[in-house]
C-alpha cells in the first residue's frame, strides 16, 4: 500500500503550526458533477459531450477508484496522448481529522467517451504535498481559490480558475457518500472541478505535457501548489 506524506498545516491558539503527516490511502472516491450552479453543470456536461462523453445518470455522482492511483510523484507516464488533468479540492481523513489538500483527477478522455467509470481507473491521480486541517478553513471555504495552468506553446496559460463557492459544500459531498460516523483512516475524496478555459481555437479540455495546480486561502494567506509532467506512452496494437 502506498504512503503519502504531507506538510500538515493547522491553527493552535491562534498560531499556525506545521507537522509531518503520513497516511496510507485505503479508499478513493471521485465526486463528479458537483457544481452548485445548474447552468455551470450543464456547460460542463455539454463540454464533455463534445468529446463524446455521455451525460451522467444523476448529479452529484460518486465514482470508486483504486486508492493505489494516488501519487505525489511529479513525473508521470500515461498511455496514449488523450489524457488531461483538472484541479480538484481533496478531502482526506487521517489521525482523527479531516484535511484539505489539492489534486488532479487526471483522466483518459478517449476511454471516457465510452465509460467514465473505467476512465477513472486509467490514470494516476496526482496529489499535493501540503494539507490544511479542514476545521480551520471550513467556515470560509467559499473564499478558497482553486485553479490550474497548463504548459502550452512555450508558456503557462490559465486552464481553470474559480473559487470553492462554485462547488457544493465539501462536507455535503463527503457525507453524501460516507454518512456521519463512517469516516476512517485513509479515506480520500476528490470533490469536483470547474470547466476548462478554451484556447484561441475554442478548444477547452485538452492534453498538456505539464500541469500546475493551485489552491489559495486568501483569509489565512495559505497556498498549496503542485506541478507534474506527463510522458505519453505509445499505444501498441
Amino acid at each position: 500500500m502506498n504512503e503519502l506524506h504531507f506538510a500538515a498545516i493547522s491553527v493552535e491558539a491562534g498560531t499556525t503550526q506545521v507537522q509531518s503527516l503520513a497516511v496510507r490511502p485505503t479508499q478513493l472516491v471521485i465526486a463528479g458533477w458537483t457544481g452548485r450552479n445548474a447552468e455551470a453543470i450543464e456547460h460542463h456536461i455539454v463540454e464533455l459531450e463534445a468529446l463524446g462523453v455521455p451525460r451522467p445518470s444523476t448529479v452529484p455522482l460518486y465514482y470508486r477508484a483504486s486508492a493505489t492511483a494516488l501519487t505525489q510523484d511529479e513525473n508521470l507516464e500515461m498511455l496514449g496522448e488523450h489524457s488531461s488533468g483538472e484541479a480538484e479540492p481533496v478531502l482526506f481523513y487521517a489521525q482523527g481529522e479531516w484535511w484539505l489538500s489539492l489534486g488532479s483527477d487526471h483522466t483518459d478522455r478517449q476511454v471516457e467517451t465510452y465509460s467514465v467509470a473505467v476512465s477513472k481507473q486509467m490514470c494516476a491521480k496526482p496529489v499535493a504535498r501540503t494539507a490544511w486541517r479542514w476545521r480551520d478553513v471550513a467556515e470560509h471555504q467559499d473564499e478558497i481559490e482553486l485553479g490550474s495552468q497548463i504548459w502550452e506553446q512555450g508558456r503557462w496559460v490559465d486552464y481553470q480558475k474559480g473559487t470553492l463557492a462554485a462547488i457544493r459544500p465539501l462536507p455535503s459531498l463527503r457525507d453524501g457518500f460516507w454518512p456521519t460516523g463512517q469516516d476512517a483512516e485513509g479515506y480520500f475524496m476528490f470533490c469536483g472541478t470547474f470547466a476548462a478555459i478554451p484556447n484561441s481555437q475554442g478548444v477547452a479540455i485538452r492534453p498538456a505535457e505539464r500541469t500546475r495546480l493551485l489552491l489559495k486561502d486568501p483569509k489565512r494567506n495559505w497556498v498549496q501548489s503542485h506541478e507534474y509532467t506527463v510522458t505519453a506512452l505509445p499505444v501498441i496494437s
